[in-house]
């Protein structure tokens, strides 16, 4: 994805510079530390959708667009069914296997009505509230309340990778990996997966035949990305097995004890039943398919873990540098405040918490994530391959095969969609003058996608990043460090570079 940045750069500055080979690479260069912004700058100049042509060795043309009238409604719903994702981004996202990130056409429709089932499970929403209160109490706090005794620095974005990491995968899999905690342990499946998606990245800024050619010979990141595989695929697989055992000796034992609810046996359990009313055989076979439960689990992790931890750590950024942002959030939340009960002699080791229906309440909290996801939204571009010829809205000509790059970072920047207060932080924007919030149009609001490809998990999302956000506002100050460079990543996942070092301090606001 990177790769078509740099060829849309240079496509740029020979349709608006002109000049010479070495300038231009030279303006590369230049603007490589800031590689979003400076895209969205192009956009700007381009009114919306820039045509280019890639250098020659490349043998690509690409198009990016940010025009939400026309083109990126038209490429994401009304014509979505002619620009899947296609060959070229499935085989850089190996990893993904054959999972709803990668996949295409009817294996694709499958696997979201397989994810929607069991998130419309009776036991789901109970479940996920518990798995995130128990990581709250258990990983969180405990991390936070030593940041702020011992007086010690902390990388926000680290704390909530592991944060997220630990939840997602108690949620999926039903195992706590204890990644977050004060010692910051290094667990090697974790560590796999990391990697994992570091070397995905890697496939995103080197030529094809490059990595190609590294993955031929066994060396540099493809044999980095082999050996993370294989540990964390060992790691799936063993999960996978473990479920298949446990649900063998209670069919055996035709006990009727409830276990905890977790994604992966939902789906092992919810295949055998559909087997036995006899419906969906095609469904029920991929369910009962080691590979297409790896597969599963690997995408369901990689969400859960990028998108909530991303949005977290710009949302506390942009809250610590806007005062008035963050008063309005504790008066919100003292508005609907609910203590833990506790002995009165432990008063002061009190916490306020907030459960998913309190922080669904709390409006103004909300309206302030949705701001930071415009701004700052986790996936930064959406890559698309047009399977037919076509000709967009625009009056862009499409060829078969044409790659598209939606610039989701560039939309939530430009004025003609946004105004011309765009480029503040303002959540009044999305509350109504009824006190609710606004909707807005996913083809207008990326941050989950938009239309068929939608996110499934955005609600998921919403809560945890709310319960996160009530839990640590409202018990701790967050200051970040003075001169900590904020910079965001040229990466598939809108990171910060320098992650987010900040002090930590206990308050009280009831």
């Amino acid at each position: 994805m990177i790769v078509a940045f740099l060829f849309i750069l240079i496509g740029c500055l020979w349709s608006f510079k002109r000049s010479s080979r070495t300038r231009m690479l030279s303006t590369l260069v230049l603007n490589a530390h800031q590689l979003h912004e400076f895209a969205t700058r192009v956009l700007k100049k381009s009114r919306g959708t820039l045509e280019f042509k890639g250098p020659w060795f490349a043998k690509m043309d690409f198009i990016i667009t940010s025009d939400i009238p026309m083109n990126v409604h038209y490429i994401s719903s009304k014509n979505f069914s002619n620009y899947p994702k296609g060959p070229d981004l499935r085989m850089i996202l190996e990893p993904f296997g054959d999972g709803v990130f990668a996949a295409d056409g009817n294996l694709w429709k499958m696997q979201r009505k397989m994810i929607h089932s069991v998130m419309k499970h009776n036991k789901y929403e109970s479940a996920l509230e518990k798995t995130i209160y128990q990581k709250l109490e258990n990983g969180l706090i405990p991390v936070l309340d030593h940041a702020s005794e011992v007086g010690i620095k902390v990388d926000l974005q680290d704390v909530f990778q592991r944060f997220t990491f630990d939840n997602i995968c108690m949620s999926v899999l039903g195992i706590d990996p204890n990644y977050l905690s004060f010692e910051f342990p290094q667990v090697a499946y974790a560590n796999a997966f990391n990697a994992t998606e570091q070397a995905v990245f890697y496939r995103h800024i080197v030529p094809k035949s490059w990595w190609k050619l590294q993955k031929w010979l066994h060396i540099g990141k493809e044999k980095e990305l082999s050996k993370a595989m294989k540990t964390f695929d060992r790691f799936l697989y063993e999960c996978i097995s473990l479920k298949r055992e446990r649900l063998l000796i209670s069919r055996k034992a035709s006990t009727e004890e409830e276990e905890e609810f977790d994604v992966l046996t939902a789906f092992m359990v919810e295949g055998e039943e559909e087997e036995e009313m006899n419906e969906d055989r095609e469904i029920g076979a991929l369910r009962r398919n080691d590979k297409f439960l790896r597969d599963t689990a690997f995408n369901l992790l990689a969400a859960g873990k990028e998108t909530v931890s991303s949005g977290l750590v710009w949302f506390f950024w942009l809250v610590a540098t806007h005062p008035s942002v963050e008063n309005k959030i504790l008066e919100e939340m003292k508005a609907n405040m609910v203590m833990q009960k506790e002995e009165e002699e432990e008063h002061r080791d009190k916490r306020l918490l907030f459960d998913a229906k309190e922080v669904n309440r709390m409006v103004y909290l909300h309206a302030a994530l949705c701001e930071t996801l415009r701004l700052y939204p986790p996936v930064p571009y959406n890559h698309k391959i047009a399977a037919q010829a076509d000709v967009l809205p625009s009056g862009h000509r499409i060829n078969k095969n044409h790659s598209i790059l939606i610039s989701y970072y560039a939309m939530g920047r430009m004025e003609e969609i946004w105004g011309k207060d765009c480029l503040e932080f303002k959540p009044e924007r999305w509350i109504s003058e009824r006190g609710s919030i606004v909707h807005v149009p996913s083809y207008k609001f990326t941050a989950f996608h938009a239309g068929p490809r939608n996110c499934l998990g955005k609600d998921t999302a919403f809560i945890q990043m709310k319960m996160v956000a009530a839990l640590i506002l409202g018990n701790y100050q967050v200051k970040v460090v003075q001169g900590h460079p904020i910079s965001p990543c040229n990466s598939m996942v809108l990171h910060m570079k320098y992650g987010l070092k900040v002090q930590l301090s206990k308050r009280t606001i009831w």
